[in-house]
């Protein structure tokens, strides 16, 4: 179970859908979540280069610094499984689900705590990247 920084948690949307924008991959399938560091893991075919690290650092960050107001609303669970992968959700979650939206950069089912606004995030900070057997590990943190 993921432990729920808002600030950290919030960052994880903003990688999840940097990955999916820049890759075309999917959202992780996997994270460990947790104030002092994090992990996602993504069904992927190779290693990032260091370009390509860059470059999802800056983007992240771009995105970060974009000030964007972090909402919640809810939908019916029918509508939202014909938009949303709704796999990662808990079992009984009942008729409506809560959709996080990250300005209008990202959007997704989601039980946890977020930030009001991105600006309270800090810096995304690439720790490491490991690739292996088709699976893409990111480790990272925040600074202030």
């Amino acid at each position: 179970m993921k432990s729920y920084d808002p600030l950290m948690h919030t960052a994880e949307h903003i990688l999840n859908q940097t990955m999916v924008r820049m890759f075309g991959c999917k959202r992780s399938f996997s994270s460990h979540i947790e104030k002092k560091k994090s992990k996602c893991d993504y069904h992927f075919e190779r290693s990032l280069t260091s370009d390509e690290e860059f470059e999802l650092i800056e983007q992240i960050n771009r995105v970060i610094s974009s000030n964007l107001d972090v909402k919640e609303q809810f939908m019916k669970l029918e509508e939202a499984s014909r938009i949303f992968n709704l796999s990662r959700l808990p079992e009984g979650t009942g008729d409506e689900v809560r959709i996080i939206t990250v300005g209008d950069y990202d959007a997704c089912p989601c039980i946890g705590l977020h930030v009001k606004n991105t600006s309270e995030i800090g810096v995304f900070q690439l720790i490491s990247t490991s690739f292996e057997n088709d699976i893409l590990r990111i480790r990272f943190k925040l600074a202030q």
